[in-house]
C-alpha cells in the first residue's frame, strides 16, 4: 500500500475525543532527537508535516496524524535527555506513560525507535521492557543507519538485535529514505 494523503489533525495532552476513534493507532516512541519527526516526514512523503528540530524536546504534546483517511500516525514526545525543566521532563514522561499504559487507548504497533550508531540506550531498554510487559506489538527502527561507518555496520547491527529480544528491527534513515519503503509495509 501507498500513503496517499497525511494531515495534522492535532496535539493532544490528555483524553480527547480525537483519539476515540475505530481508526488503528500506531504510536512512534524514543528518545529525545532520535529523528521520530523526520521519519514520519519520510514516511509521508512531507518534509514539512512534522516540525523538527536540533534541539532535544520540542515534542511536548501527542501528535496525531491522519494517514490516507484511515490510521492515526500519533507522534509521542521524546523520553530520556533534553535540556529541559525537571517539572517539564516530569510532565512528558506522564504523558508517555498515560498514553500508552494506563489509557484505554489502544495501540495496534508501536513503532520504538533508537539511534542506529549509538544503540539501545537504558532508556530505550527500558521503554522496551516497560512495552514488553504490557503485551504490545512492537517493532524497533534504528535510525540514522547512514550515521554508522561502513565497517562498523556488521557489529552495530548484531548488537542491536542481541538486544532488542527478536523483535522486528527495520534499519532507517529518515534523511536518506533507507527503509521507509519496508517500514510503509509495517504500517499497512
Amino acid at each position: 500500500m501507498k500513503i496517499i494523503s497525511a494531515d495534522f489533525v492535532k496535539g493532544v495532552v490528555g483524553p480527547d475525543k480525537a483519539l476515540n476513534t475505530p481508526r488503528p493507532q500506531l504510536a512512534f516512541i524514543g528518545r529525545s532527537n532520535v529523528g521520530k519527526s523526520t521519519i514520519i516526514n519520510a514516511l509521508t512523503g512531507q518534509k514539512k508535516l512534522v516540525k523538527t528540530s536540533a534541539s532535544p524536546g520540542r515534542t511536548r504534546e501527542i501528535n496525531l496524524f491522519l494517514i490516507n483517511e484511515s490510521i492515526y500516525l500519533i507522534d509521542l514526545p521524546g523520553y530520556g535527555y533534553a535540556k529541559l525543566p525537571r517539572e517539564m521532563k516530569d510532565q512528558i514522561e506522564r504523558l508517555i506513560n498515560w498514553y500508552l499504559f494506563l489509557s484505554d487507548y489502544q495501540q495496534k504497533k508501536i513503532f520504538l525507535i533508537i539511534d542506529a550508531k549509538v544503540g539501545p540506550t537504558k532508556d530505550d531498554l527500558e521503554m522496551l521492557m516497560a512495552l514488553e510487559d504490557r503485551n504490545k506489538e512492537i517493532v524497533i527502527i534504528a535510525n540514522k543507519i547512514d550515521k554508522v561507518k561502513s565497517s562498523e555496520k556488521d557489529k552495530q547491527v548484531k548488537k542491536i538485535k542481541d538486544l532488542m529480544n527478536g523483535h522486528k528491527i527495520i534499519l532507517c534513515s529518515g534523511k536518506n529514505n533507507i527503509g521507509i519503503s519496508e517500514l510503509i509495509k509495517e504500517i499497512f
